[in-house]
């Protein structure tokens, strides 16, 4: 039983990182997943089919493709992709924040990341629309959180629905911290899902300083729905991988860039 569970684990892991790599290069062929996990391409098969079969991936012949775009990948899997990178992201995120503030938090991996730094921060108000995230930081002595009604996303547990746009707009933070699932190259912040993005919209418009935080895998992705963009952005937080691109869009929209790491 216990190689069996360790098989399995390790089969998970190799495919959380089969995901981080096309999260990252949009495709891969199977003999060279092989080569980087020095496995057998028979294996790297038998991974992408169950990838797929999950719709986290789209096969083609010898390879494979991350799937373009129209809904999120599950959430455990998403905490998995970059998560170095979003662990300092999260850590520079924290630090942008002051002592004794207010502080609007959106769902998302990135920013619960983001939010588990501010574990000795003192006099913060937090509003977040993430159930999980409130019951990640809830424990912590310095701050004080309230999250809105709405429907809950069984997936991740985001509030969603007007009731939660019409919390939101009840206030007037210092600060938001919100995710994107993708950066166009126009720099439009976009993401899949309508009725986030309402609530991303309302927490957008009732802060003084909005940061980003977002890993640069994200640059150049798909998604269907617009929450915003650059230019509303005061500052981007992402990974020392970012493209040229997405710095010169940074800087021909006056955002402040901090990379993390």
């Amino acid at each position: 039983m216990d190689t069996q569970m360790k098989a399995g684990r390790n089969t998970l892991a190799r495919q959380m990182a089969i995901l981080e790599v096309l999260q990252k290069d949009g495709r891969a062929l199977v003999d060279d997943l092989a080569a980087r996990f020095e496995t057998t391409p028979q294996t790297i098969r038998k991974d992408l089919s169950a990838l797929a079969e999950v719709n986290q991936i789209s096969r083609f012949h010898g390879g494979a493709a991350l799937v373009g775009g129209t809904e999120y990948t599950g959430y455990s899997v998403r905490e998995e992709i970059a998560r170095d990178e979003k662990e300092a992201i999260g850590r520079s995120v924290a630090g942008l924040i002051p002592n004794n503030s207010s502080v609007i938090i959106n769902s998302g991996t990135t920013t619960v990341a983001a939010a588990r730094h501010l574990q000795h921060h003192l006099g913060l108000k937090i509003v977040t629309d993430s159930v999980f995230l409130a019951n990640e930081i809830r424990g912590f002595v310095g701050l004080e959180v309230m999250v809105p009604g709405g429907l809950v996303r069984r997936t991740d547990g985001a509030i969603l629905g007007e009731a939660a746009v019409d919390f939101i707009r009840q206030f007037r933070v210092d600060t938001a911290v919100i995710g994107a699932a993708a950066i166009a190259p126009d720099g439009a912040l976009l993401d899949f899902d309508l009725r986030e993005a309402s609530v991303a919209r309302a927490i957008i418009e009732n802060a003084r300083t909005i940061v980003l935080a977002a890993d640069s895998s994200k640059f150049g992705r798909a998604a269907p729905v617009c929450i915003g963009w650059i230019a509303q952005i005061d500052v981007l937080v992402t990974d020392r991988a970012c493209p040229r691109a997405l710095k010169d869009l940074c800087a021909e929209n006056g955002v402040r860039l901090v990379l993390a790491g």
